[in-house]
């Protein structure tokens, strides 16, 4: 079974989890102390927990990439936002033989340079 972690918060969190379900994906959600209690840990199906607080924790890469290795996932979702648009979110998760649901690190690159 593949297992999917979802470095992003709230609805589209939600929505993300609730989908990768119904095909039958494990979910793991990510959060910071603050966000422990949030919707979105509580409709995945396994959540961990990531250093740092509020939305600036959510954009660490190290820490996302650490909690995608802890958990087992086998592919990251990035939601919408920064992570979703970041060439170097994406092949730090392609380096680490990770699925990234989105464009390709090179597709992410062209994008940026409008």
């Amino acid at each position: 079974m593949k297992k999917l972690l979802i470095a992003n918060r709230g609805e589209i969190a939600i929505r993300i989890a609730q989908t990768a379900q119904e095909m039958g994906y494990t979910t793991v959600a990510i959060y910071p102390e603050d966000d422990k209690d949030a919707l979105h840990t509580r409709r995945a199906d396994e959540s961990i927990q990531i250093p740092g607080t509020g939305a600036q924790a959510y954009l660490d890469i190290d820490n996302v990439m650490k909690a995608a290795i802890d958990s087992g996932a086998t592919a990251v979702h990035p939601g919408y936002g920064f992570l979703s648009e970041n060439p170097e979110f994406s092949k730090a998760i392609t380096d680490a033989s990770l699925e990234f649901i989105g464009p390709t690190t090179d597709q992410l690159m062209t994008f940026g340079n409008k």
